[in-house]
């Protein structure tokens, strides 16, 4: 009897450490295919933020006067940044869309953007890069000059839509400080048959060419806690038409953290583009956002 209590403590004892080493070893390799997983370069950077932007006025038996207005605007950016070796390339779709109803107005077009940016680095030293930017911009919807009476069509769908490229020198020390100087590069101007002869478009023509200069920046820092200031710069000197007359584009924006989903924002942006208007272009946002982000590496 007892041979047999010996023999059936020594075979629980062996599968007990037989499940135990089993065990260990299934620890051991999972371990090690996560440490292979980890050791595996991630090559791509995606984010994507989505901002709901809201302003409203409501007036009622205000003396000093007043037309309630509701506006509204939605941004969505998406950043695809690559990394492998020496080899960098970036690039950020924005689109922004904005109405605004106001009493005795109706509604109307307050924002209307949509813009790509491709930017291909080879390393050439610690901060430096050869590159290669494209730059594509236009809007979703018909636009009008309100001051004239029946409001007048100014632009459209793709007119004016602008493609930029070339190549050039990056000088990067991280996504959110970069500087690309491309002293060579093609531009298009392309328009429909409704505006050819404005935006630089000779009379019956659709689009137009141009080669300069172009100079772009991204600059992006927390200004203190909480307040974030974003800085978007493009310069474009033609050396065909007027080199003299350099287009800017700048935006500067502020986001002030209230919590993981909501914020004030603040955005500027000027344009300076001859072809377009003789006079200085100027927008200016401000209202409470809400913003979902969506971070993958």
């Amino acid at each position: 009897m007892k041979r047999i209590e010996w023999i059936l403590f020594a075979v629980l004892v062996g599968n007990t450490l037989g499940g135990y080493s089993q065990e260990k070893t299934k620890q051991e390799k999972t371990k090690q295919e996560k440490t292979k997983q980890d050791s595996v370069p991630k090559v791509w950077d995606v984010t994507g933020k989505m901002t709901f932007l809201l302003n409203q006025s409501s007036f009622s038996n205000w003396v000093a006067g007043g037309s309630n207005t509701v506006a509204g605007n939605i941004a969505l950016n998406y950043d695809f940044n690559y990394r492998k070796n020496r080899w960098r390339w970036d690039n950020k779709f924005t689109m922004t869309y904005g109405l605004s109803y106001v009493d005795g107005q109706g509604m109307r077009k307050t924002d209307d953007r949509f813009e790509y940016n491709s930017l291909l680095g080879l390393k050439a030293g610690k901060h430096w890069f050869f590159s290669f930017l494209s730059n594509f911009k236009s809007q979703f919807t018909r636009g009008y000059d309100y001051k004239k009476n029946p409001a007048l069509p100014i632009s459209d769908f793709l007119s004016p839509a602008y493609w930029s490229f070339g190549p050039g020198m990056l000088w990067k020390k991280s996504d959110d400080a970069k500087l690309n100087i491309a002293p060579a590069s093609t531009r298009f101007t392309f328009v429909s048959d409704e505006f050819s002869g404005k935006y630089g478009v000779p009379e019956g023509d659709n689009s137009i060419f141009g080669l300069g200069f172009n100079l772009s920046a991204y600059f992006k820092f927390f200004v203190m806690k909480d307040v974030l200031m974003e800085n978007i710069f493009a310069m474009y000197s033609d050396y065909l038409d007027h080199p003299q007359n350099v287009d800017i584009d700048y935006q500067m924006r502020f986001f002030v953290k209230i919590n993981k989903y909501l914020s004030t924002n603040v955005a500027f942006h000027t344009i300076v583009d001859d072809n377009a208007s003789s006079k200085v272009q100027f927008k200016q946002i401000f209202g409470l956002g809400l913003n979902y982000v969506f971070h993958k590496r």
